[in-house]
């Protein structure tokens, strides 16, 4: 049953930009902690979304084209047990991240505007298991942030760039096992985190501005339902109504909107089913869903909600696991804040992922 658990893992390396906000790139599973002996892994993800929309009509109805370019995400976890009921864990990962560029000459309002986000993080977690098969974990997070900006000439060239700023937040979690049949239930949560960033705005230095990483809730589960096959998925939960991008001097730009932000927290589901069909070969189909809210988004994030589908394999070999996954995701529509037929329609795209662990 151990085999595979990895297929669900894999699918989260081809995670989308159609997440969250519109910028999770990592859903912060903590299901490392509970792999056998001393483990380490490493995941790469690719994805390419395809985004478009159209200009309002009073705006010339232009298309925008493609905005949105296709991007790498890794991540790299090791976990050791320190005696027989505790563990330690530590992830590298991207938690947010964005890419943004819109094609120049389309006579879109936006052409030429360009935007990018990244980040990176290393969590290091302890767990303790009791006799009763109740674990209790924690630890802390470590993460860094920096963003670039470049509107062009429809937003008087306004050009903005943080430096990287790292801050410290926490991990708590409770969790709840059956191994007889391969059950197990954790419940985490993610503080936020906030970082204060200096700004330099039309090349110059302004006052700077405080951005708020949001806190998150993850349960995770599975269950085996049969012989070979196990039942898994997570349920989250991010309050990204606090995550805001609000430059002092772009506050002060017409329409004095918020750079970045989001009306709604968001819940994003996935279930999944896994088999094992021999000593060797395991494979999984996912769903994944995220309700539209229906809110107007920003020109940097034009998505609302997703549904996803995904297949993974993995090959184990003596001590190895390779775990390949490829997922196909259906973006939500979108109105942008541009003005009334400013919408984003039709758009999705497709995410790999490749996974290998290694136990010794």
């Amino acid at each position: 049953m151990k085999r595979i658990l990895t297929t669900a893992a894999v699918l989260t390396a081809a995670a989308t930009t159609a997440q969250a906000g519109g910028v999770e790139r990592s859903g912060q599973s903590v299901a490392i902690l509970f792999e056998q002996g001393r483990y380490a892994e490493i995941s790469y993800g690719h994805f390419d979304p395809s985004v478009s929309g159209t200009a309002p009509l009073a705006l010339g109805g232009a298309s925008s084209g493609d905005m949105t370019p296709s991007y790498n995400s890794w991540s790299l976890g090791y976990k050791m047990d320190l005696g027989d009921r505790m563990v330690l864990a530590i992830i590298l990962d991207q938690p947010i991240g964005a890419d943004v560029a819109y094609p120049t000459g389309s006579g879109y309002p936006l052409a030429g505007a360009t935007a990018t986000l990244s980040s990176s993080a290393i969590t290091a977690l302890l767990k303790y298991r009791f006799e009763n098969n109740v674990s209790v974990y924690g630890g802390l997070r470590y993460q860094t942030v920096h963003g670039e900006v470049a509107l062009g000439p429809a937003v008087g060239n306004y050009t903005l760039n943080t430096n990287h700023d790292s801050e410290l937040g926490y991990v708590v979690g409770l969790a709840w096992e059956k191994p007889e049949i391969a059950a197990r239930v954790a419940l985490t949560y993610n503080s936020a985190i906030t970082h204060s960033l200096e700004s330099v705005e039309f090349g110059v230095p302004t006052a700077g501005f405080d951005t708020e990483v949001p806190q998150s809730v993850n349960l995770e589960f599975q269950t085996g339902i049969a012989k070979d096959t196990l039942l898994f998925g997570s349920i989250r939960w991010v309050e990204w109504s606090a995550f805001v991008i609000d430059p002092p001097t772009y506050q002060l730009l017409p329409p004095t909107t918020p750079l970045v932000s989001y009306a709604s927290n968001r819940i994003s589901y996935n279930l999944g089913v896994g088999r094992r069909f021999n000593e060797n070969w395991s494979g999984a189909v996912t769903i994944g869903y995220e309700e539209s809210d229906g809110e107007i988004t920003g020109n940097l994030g034009p998505t609302d909600g997703f549904a996803s589908v995904g297949l993974a394999a993995t090959y184990t070999m003596d001590n190895i696991k390779i775990t390949g996954g490829v997922r196909y995701v259906d973006i939500g529509d979108a109105t942008a804040n541009l003005g009334p037929g400013a919408s984003f329609t039709n758009n999705s795209g497709i995410g790999i992922g490749l996974r290998v662990g290694y136990t010794f």
